[in-house]
């Protein structure tokens, strides 16, 4: 494998180029380190950044999970994204069998 595939191919294989691809991951990293920088501090100071962190994965999974719906190979490596999903349940509706 030549080495400009190695920085190549997994772009590629999301439709992306290696400039778009590294600003994509860097979106991602910064706000990944502020969240570990506000979980460091709360484990110090409890009281402080109470739902920095775990509010910033939720906010990145739920990026990340549109990103991958939109994906050319989105099929492939999340499969779970697409397979059939039965209708929501209504909790306290009576539901005739």
């Amino acid at each position: 494998m030549s080495l400009r595939r190695l920085f190549t191919a997994h772009p590629a294989a999301l439709g992306e180029t290696y400039t778009q691809h590294m600003r994509a991951s860097l979106s991602y990293a910064v706000p990944l380190t502020g969240a570990a920088l506000a979980a460091y501090a709360h484990a110090l100071f409890p009281f402080l950044f109470t739902t920095t962190a775990s509010a910033t994965v939720k906010r990145l999974h739920a990026r990340m999970t549109r990103r991958c719906v939109a994906c050319p190979s989105g099929r492939l490596h999340r499969p779970d994204l697409f397979a059939a999903r039965p209708p929501a349940v209504e909790p306290g509706l009576i539901y005739e069998i």
